[in-house]
């Protein structure tokens, strides 16, 4: 199958992608991870991304479709993908379905993680990171450390990272609000798109999914 998968940040696609690509047997392809692998490989796509990055600006959208264009071609993703933020935008999703066309290949469906936004904002804003050890994650609401302010594994300083204040987070799904929720309506014009409730155990939005895409 090919998928992409789209949400508002905090909707849990990185946890969903992963589970879902395992369940399917596709690669799960994220733009973090190719612009990562394109900067420390060197490539010339990298080397682009990386000059961009560096001067503070957007890595342009050609620089993102080449990345995601040549992983798109690598052995693994011959029976299918599941693509994670990408496309972030119209022009982008127009330009997927370009190159799939060229091959001869078209998407099976775009899974839209629905969750409000109070609720996004309420899970970025309520984590909290030991200074010590960044895989020790805790959540005010959630996963409350057992001592207010101090991690329950090694005793370390919790704090909350400056991309996870409210206003960062609100500035963010203004972001996404803006620029990627068009998508949306695009493949929903295709008849693509698969609205999946994003609240709850990880689990259960993973049987929602998978349930979907059965259908």
């Amino acid at each position: 199958m090919r998928i992409v998968l789209v949400g508002p940040p905090g909707a849990g696609k990185g946890t969903q992608a992963a589970f879902l690509a395992k369940n399917l047997s596709i690669p799960h392809i994220s733009t973090g991870d190719l612009f990562r692998a394109n900067i420390s490989q060197g490539t010339e796509l990298g080397k682009q991304a990386k000059a961009y990055m560096d001067a503070g600006d957007l890595v342009p959208d050609e620089v993102t479709i080449g990345m995601a264009k040549d992983r798109m071609e690598q052995p693994d993703a011959v029976n299918g993908f599941l693509l994670d933020g990408f496309p972030r935008n119209v022009s982008q999703a127009e330009a997927l379905d370009v190159m799939l066309q060229a091959e001869g290949m078209k998407l099976d469906a775009v899974l839209d993680l629905e969750v409000e936004e109070e609720e996004v904002v309420k899970r970025i804003a309520g984590r909290r990171i030991c200074r010590n050890d960044s895989s020790h994650v805790f959540h005010v609401t959630y996963a409350p450390a057992k001592a207010e302010g101090v991690c329950d594994t090694c005793g370390g300083e919790l704090y909350q990272r400056g991309d996870d204040s409210e206003a960062t987070v609100r500035n963010r799904l203004e972001v996404y609000h803006t620029q990627t929720e068009p998508i949306i309506d695009y493949y929903k014009a295709q008849g693509l798109l698969v609205t999946i409730p994003a609240l709850g155990e990880v689990a259960d939005v993973t049987k929602r999914a998978m349930d979907a895409l059965k259908k």
